[in-house]
């Protein structure tokens, strides 16, 4: 890991009912995304959400997913997890920035609260650091963000301003 250690995040409770959360992951990488949902699943306990997980091929299908998951409605938020390591070819460039332009896209236009978990890595020890049982962990990271955006569209939707 860097010399850049990560922030200590403490969750804070979120108002009004507990959220649905749905964490779209691909598991190409098990134990590297077990250990993401396993950060995320700490994080939204601690508000009592309620997770319902479902697994698509292989990063490039994220976007795609997220996109079927917000017209079928029924989540208060969306976490996205995989994890692709860069190989000898221009698969990997081409994948991550599908992927992330995908995903940006959508966050942009729908405005639904999401928690991004991709990793992009050079080698899986990297992908293995990032989703360890600590705070360094990339799903739990991802979680907190999602919680936090969870928090924002509420208080908008109350009126609230723009603080949370």
């Amino acid at each position: 890991m860097s010399t850049i250690d990560a922030p200590e995040r403490a969750t804070l409770p979120l108002a009004g009912p507990a959220p649905r959360i749905l964490l779209i992951q691909a598991p190409y990488y098990e134990a590297v995304v077990s250990g993401m949902r396993r950060g995320a699943e700490a994080v939204l306990s601690a508000i009592g959400a309620e997770l319902q997980v479902v697994d698509v091929a292989g990063a490039f299908e994220l976007p795609a997913a997220l996109r079927m998951a917000i017209r079928n409605g029924g989540w208060d938020g969306y976490l996205l997890h995989g994890c692709v390591v860069k190989g000898e070819t221009d698969h990997y460039q081409f994948i991550c920035e599908a992927v992330c332009q995908g995903v940006m896209d959508i966050s942009a236009e729908t405005g639904v609260p999401l928690g991004f978990g991709l990793l992009t890595v050079e080698t899986l020890a990297q992908a293995e650091a990032r989703s360890a049982a600590d705070r360094h962990n990339k799903g739990g990271e991802a979680a907190h963000a999602l919680v936090q955006q969870i928090r924002l569209a509420r208080a908008w939707d109350q009126g609230n301003g723009i603080t949370a």
